[in-house]
């Protein structure tokens, strides 16, 4: 099964003493940088949507936010375009993309370091309700690869995996948990290792 339009999302610290208004800014100055590989377009605010897509860094090949949904605040990486290769090379591009961002988060003055990787929590998810169904027989043909994939991206460290509730209305998701708590800085290693 082919995997494609990979979303990764880096659960936040203290998601509470987040402020998201700093983020237009940010995403803006990110446009006028083209501080990534995707070309970046625009920014949306849907704060106003209840656990919704929070602030949204549109690009052509692929989405940054901050997103809370599900009440769950983190860093996401939005894959739109295809890409070549296996699924364990999209799975590691869309998740070098999403520390990136991370990373250049945590790094920003503007945030007052409020908002930080949790180190221990993410999610993935397929976008492509065609490509990879949210059903059953989806999860035993790809859990193999991605538990190859968290093996090596948390270095063999010790992980529980759990897989989205089924309802075909939903994305194919795979939450990952470790715990012990890892720098981005660290995954990334790990990630080209």
């Amino acid at each position: 099964m082919e995997l494609q339009h990979v979303n990764v999302k880096l659960l936040v610290k203290n998601p509470e003493e987040v402020d998201l208004e700093p983020l237009i800014p940010i995403f803006h100055s990110w446009i006028q940088d083209q501080v990534s590989e995707e070309l970046l377009l625009d920014v949306a605010d849907y704060r106003h949507v209840h656990a919704g897509p929070g602030m949204v860094l549109i690009g052509h090949q692929a989405n940054y936010s901050v997103d809370n949904t599900d009440n769950r605040l983190g860093v996401r990486y939005n894959r739109k375009a295809p890409l070549e290769g296996s699924n364990q090379d999209r799975l590691k591009q869309a998740t070098r993309a999403a520390l990136i961002a991370c990373q250049r988060l945590e790094a920003d003055p503007r945030l007052n370091g409020k908002l930080r990787f949790n180190g221990q929590e993410m999610e993935i998810f397929v976008n492509d309700r065609l490509l990879a169904p949210n059903r059953g027989r989806t999860r035993e043909i790809v859990e193999p690869e991605f538990r190859a994939f968290f093996r090596a991206l948390f270095g063999g460290a010790e992980y529980s995996l759990s897989f989205g509730n089924g309802d075909p209305r939903r994305l194919f998701s795979v939450s990952v948990r470790t715990p012990r708590p890892f720098h981005a800085a660290d995954l990334l290693n790990n990630l080209v290792r």
